[in-house]
């Protein structure tokens, strides 16, 4: 029998994330998670082919219309949003930013809150 442990940031995800992630997967984004972070700040990662080659601007332009469609409350906690094409995230294709924004989603530092 194989046992899969959980990643450090599926143990922070709460129903208000869990809204975010519908609410971006539903819009037809190939990937969404959320979670939060602190009290104060949610963390989104968009993994999603179309993302391929534009700059992180046209890429939050993209996400972000589905995000205002979220209460208030929520908007105003989405601190980070992290969006890649699946190709940023490959191994032997990983740039130093991409790998590092990541690896803090995958693996958050502690939150000082």
């Amino acid at each position: 029998m194989t046992t899969t442990a959980a990643r450090p940031w599926e143990n922070k995800r709460t129903d208000e994330t869990r809204q975010v992630e519908d609410v971006l997967r539903k819009a037809g984004f190939e990937k969404v998670d959320a979670y939060r972070y602190n009290s104060a700040s949610i963390r989104v990662r968009v993994i999603d082919r179309r993302f391929e080659g534009l700059s992180h601007e046209k890429r939050d332009a993209m996400v972000e219309p589905y995000l205002r469609q979220l209460p208030e409350r929520t908007q105003a906690d989405i601190i980070s949003l992290f969006t890649f094409a699946p190709s940023e995230l490959e191994q032997s294709a990983k740039s130093l930013r991409e790998y590092f924004l990541n690896a803090e989603f995958e693996d958050p530092s502690p939150s000082m809150l």
